[in-house]
């Protein structure tokens, strides 16, 4: 496993928009992402800050179902 990169809020959704999801809605401080799949809807919520801490990043990596690769430091 590697180290994972820092990301802004913005850019994990960027990142999240080439995979396949969707900005749904903002609430506040808060962006919810979804992608429809065959088995259903996968939401992820993320924080809108500067930088996320990366607690939360793994969460959002979990959620996502993504592969972990693509968000370590290359």
């Amino acid at each position: 496993m590697g180290k994972l990169k820092i990301f802004s809020g913005k850019e994990l959704c960027k990142l999240l928009l080439k995979y396949g999801f969707m900005e749904k809605r903002r609430k506040g401080s808060h962006i919810v992402m979804q992608l429809k799949t065959e088995k259903g809807t996968i939401t992820v919520l993320v924080p809108d800050h500067s930088e996320l801490k990366a607690g939360t990043l793994a969460s959002i990596i979990r959620q996502s179902g993504l592969a972990r690769s693509i968000f370590e430091v290359e």
